[in-house]
């Protein structure tokens, strides 16, 4: 969504990471003023998936940029609006999945409701607004609520290079060479 809204052209987010330049922006956007259709509503299930959320945002932004008479690639008026859109609709959609799955686990007595605990890392978790809506989730369900700082709330890919480098010291699956082998970027 971040590149979709240029948000690298925005003076208030050219530095930002794209989760974290939504975050910043829709601080001050208002998120009734942009209608998002929350994705998988059909399905009572535990799944997450945002591609559905991607179009419907694609599909807006398109709309709102005939409307301003603007091309692909410049801010929009509305992008603050746009941003705290999306972060709710984000929020909702992991809340509402995140609520069944507690449910799944309670009845099927995965968890103890005792010391059930909700755990939430990753990129997602070092965005506050997500962060508030999953403690009210676990405060409201009676779940202990544990999270790590922002600064510890990363990307994976930091993760996944950090074991190739261990994996390349300790000499474990290192591939010595790439003959015969393809990839295409994508």
């Amino acid at each position: 969504v971040a590149r979709r809204l240029s948000l690298r052209k925005h003076p208030e987010c050219h530095s930002m990471a794209g989760g974290k330049a939504i975050e910043h922006l829709a601080q001050t956007g208002n998120r009734q003023q942009i209608t998002l259709r929350l994705p998988m509503q059909r399905y009572r299930n535990c799944d997450f998936s945002f591609s559905g959320l991607q179009n419907i945002v694609n599909n807006t932004i398109t709309q709102k940029e005939k409307e301003e008479g603007i091309q692909e690639g410049e801010i929009l008026s509305c992008v603050k609006d746009i941003a705290a859109a999306v972060q709710h609709a984000v929020a909702v959609h992991i809340m509402q999945r995140t609520y069944r799955a507690m449910l799944f686990c309670m009845k099927n007595s995965i968890l103890s409701s005792k010391n059930a605990t909700l755990v939430v890392s990753g990129g997602v978790a070092s965005n506050q607004y997500i962060r508030k809506g999953l403690q009210t989730l676990a405060d409201v369900n009676d779940f202990a609520f544990v999270c790590p700082p922002p600064r510890l709330c990363t990307d994976n890919g930091v993760m996944i290079a950090w074991n190739g480098i261990e994996r390349l010291r300790a000499g474990l699956g290192v591939l010595h060479s790439t003959e015969g082998i393809r990839y295409q970027p994508k």
